[in-house]
């Protein structure tokens, strides 16, 4: 059986390992510092295998020694910004919170392929790659997946039509500058801006970019958790399954749409080495423009990273 191995075990993380314990592809080790945390949650997630009729092991741990040998490391771990606290302090944190996690796995499981899913996302899948010292094909970021699936379920939404039936495309950093692609995605072969009225679209593609402030704002104390970790599971499950799966993950740039030492959001195929290749669409002015301009936003929280953290 394949191993995952899920660096911390709050929310996402603990429903990633729901998720992916339902596909039985892998044993399961959730870590977190918090003592018992990630044990009672594994021991809960194990005792309900037996309902569902799957054979997985799963087991909760506060060291990094329980992840030897995984072949896919899953990074959950940060803390949500908090009143009073600064971008720079936020990112300072995560960047220790993730480098620890990246670099104490690494010694247990050398040949593991990494996802990350801590905010900054972005910066911190460009975090883990420089200190793990891995190759970019071996560190992929979770956040077009996500991204996309939003602005999917919000077309279904307003046509009535079958999520089956939609392809969506974002990419770009994952914030506010991300870039839904509306000529590129389309309803059974139609092209979106076909399909809908532009009053209409437009709406979708700032609800999209909006999507986890919606989420954060109608719960209060807490961001997405069911979403984000289904991304994780389908980019698990692409790679131990060798599927040359496309989807939009954030991979490292060398050259590619015309972007150098950053971690972006592009289409990307998974297999069993982890990210295969980078597909390049063809953009016009308009979706050129906006790519730009996101790139240049990831750019920045970059150089921020290299100004906090020693690389």
């Amino acid at each position: 059986m394949n191993k995952i191995s899920i660096i911390g075990a709050g929310m996402t993380g603990a429903t990633a390992a729901h998720w992916l314990a339902e596909r039985e592809i892998a044993d399961l080790v959730l870590v977190d510092v918090v003592e018992g945390m990630p044990q009672g949650k594994a021991l809960d997630l194990l005792e309900a295998m037996p309902i569902i009729a799957k054979d997985v092991e799963i087991v909760g741990a506060n060291d990094y020694a329980a992840t030897k040998d995984s072949d896919i490391i899953i990074i959950t771990a940060g803390l949500a910004r908090k009143p009073g606290m600064s971008r720079d302090d936020l990112l300072t944190k995560n960047a220790e919170i993730v480098g620890t996690a990246a670099t104490e796995t690494l010694k247990h499981s050398p040949d593991a392929v990494y996802i990350v899913l801590t905010n900054p996302l972005d910066t911190m899948a460009y975090l883990t790659m420089k200190k793990t010292g891995l190759p970019r094909e071996r560190v992929i970021g979770q956040a077009g997946i996500l991204d996309s699936a939003r602005m999917r379920a919000f077309v279904a939404m307003e046509t009535g039509v079958s999520v089956e039936n939609i392809d969506c495309y974002v990419l770009g950093g994952h914030g506010d500058e991300m870039v839904p692609l509306t000529r590129h995605s389309n309803i059974a072969g139609i092209p979106l801006n076909e399909y809908l009225p532009g009053d209409k679209l437009e709406a979708i593609v700032n609800r999209t970019r909006k999507g986890g402030g919606e989420i954060v704002n109608l719960l209060k104390t807490g961001s997405a958790y069911y979403a984000p970790s289904m991304a994780c599971t389908q980019m698990a499950e692409a790679i131990l399954k060798n599927k040359h799966l496309i989807v939009p993950c954030a991979a490292y740039m060398n050259g590619e749409y015309g972007l150098h030492d950053m971690y972006f959001g592009v289409p990307v195929m998974l297999g069993r080495t982890g990210m295969e290749k980078i597909i390049e669409y063809k953009f016009n002015d308009d979706e050129k423009a906006m790519f730009e301009k996101s790139a240049a936003s990831v750019k920045e929280t970059h150089e921020a990273l290299k100004k906090l953290v020693t690389l």
